[in-house]
């Protein structure tokens, strides 16, 4: 039976998750053939730009404007505003110093939402060839074939791996007092450079928690909504369990261990 609760009927969700398994395939074709072309910067020398950024967001706008004409684009490198109805924030490359570096962790993020509801979300890692595909209620595909998670029993952080990102090139505040909590734990941490890969391998179970410092729809929310469906704990900086927050950062982590991630979290925004 159709959920209720969604605005958005059946048919209509299953063409915007069409659409997004589209706009992720051109995304990872686009980063293998077109090159880096000239690396321009925007707010300052660390924020980059290259022509693979500008392209694939371009080619997400093209094919929203000629499937979903209604839709709205909210884009990392061309901006714009959401709507009152449904509504894409799109990250092209996010990890484009990666990129312009030659480390293979970068990743496209796509997500559709009406108001502050995530309805669909897309992860692509181009480097592994993997698109992480969810809509709500429908669960998690790799590759369209369901997510299998590891249900292997963790008592706690420790022996965990936790994701963490730099905001922009600077940690944020809390930070550091976030990485020597979790050594004193014995839990690994690991900062590579992609924000919206950090808080997806969470989702499909290479990683146990991840705590970003602040929230962007366009580079987070298909993540969130990612882990979500995946049946994980998502926190904003408030406690409160949703993937969509106004404000703050965001946390998300497998359930047995997220009351001590937030706890470790909070107390190091504290500690700030």
């Amino acid at each position: 039976m159709p959920d209720p609760s969604l605005p958005m009927s059946p048919a209509e969700l299953t063409r915007c998750v069409e659409v997004a398994r589209e706009a992720a395939e051109r995304a990872i074709k686009i980063v293998h053939e077109l090159p880096l072309g000239e690396v321009r910067t925007k707010k300052h020398d660390a924020d980059v730009v290259t022509e693979v950024d500008t392209a694939v967001e371009r080619s997400v706008r093209d094919l929203i404007a000629a499937a979903l004409d209604e839709h709205v684009v909210v884009g990392e490198e061309y901006g714009g505003s959401a709507g009152d109805g449904p509504t894409w924030y799109c990250d092209p490359v996010d990890g484009t110093t990666n990129l312009t570096a030659g480390l293979p962790w970068t990743s496209f993020s796509l997500a559709m939402a009406i108001g502050r509801q995530p309805l669909v979300g897309v992860v692509a890692d181009p480097w592994r060839h993997e698109i992480w595909l969810t809509a709500a209620d429908r669960g998690v595909l790799i590759n369209d074939r369901p997510l299998e998670l590891d249900d292997r029993p963790r008592s706690s952080l420790t022996g965990g791996v936790i994701g963490t990102e730099w905001a922009s090139y600077r940690p944020w505040a809390g930070m550091h007092s976030l990485l020597d909590s979790l050594a004193e734990r014995h839990c690994t941490t690991r900062v590579m450079g992609s924000s919206t890969l950090t808080l997806a391998q969470v989702a499909v179970g290479r990683t146990v928690g991840a705590v970003i410092g602040e929230f962007h729809p366009e580079d987070h929310l298909a993540a969130t909504l990612l882990c979500q469906q995946a049946g994980l704990v998502v926190r904003d900086q408030s406690g409160e369990h949703q993937p969509f927050p106004d404000g703050g950062g965001i946390m998300v982590a497998r359930p047995e261990v997220a009351d001590e991630l937030f706890d470790v979290w909070q107390q190091a925004i504290a500690a700030k």
